[in-house]
């Protein structure tokens, strides 16, 4: 499966089970790792495993097995790493705190600074 079909594989899971907040990062230029980081936010601890579940489930139904999946048990940060899709599901209270989209943000005055420093 492409990465942008599972990329909308994952973004449809997360929407069946009511996701707030979806988010998605095209992180090709900035890591090898993953081409698309989806964030979104479950209200509970109980929404963010169910979350996870449903976006694993609904993976391998496409012919897609998870890499890994981590912080499921908890549920205040679940991780669902496909290859080219990683899905992060938090509580809004984690989200709040780690605030991913700030992390992998790359304004283009940083771009340009780094390029003037090489």
């Amino acid at each position: 499966m492409q990465a942008n079909e599972l990329k909308l594989l994952v973004i449809d899971a997360l929407e069946d089970i009511k996701a707030e907040q979806i988010v998605v990062l095209d992180v090709t230029g900035m890591t090898d790792v993953t081409d698309f980081m989806v964030i979104a936010t479950g209200k509970s601890t109980r929404q963010v495993k169910a979350l996870a579940n449903e976006v694993s489930k609904q993976a391998k139904a496409g012919g897609v097995q998870p890499l890994g999946i981590e912080g499921e048990d908890v549920g205040e940060w679940a991780l669902v790493d496909l290859g080219d899709v990683i899905a992060h599901i938090m509580t809004p209270q984690s989200r709040s705190t780690y605030n991913l989209e700030k992390l992998w943000q790359v304004s283009e005055e940083s771009d340009k600074q780094a390029l003037v420093e090489d």
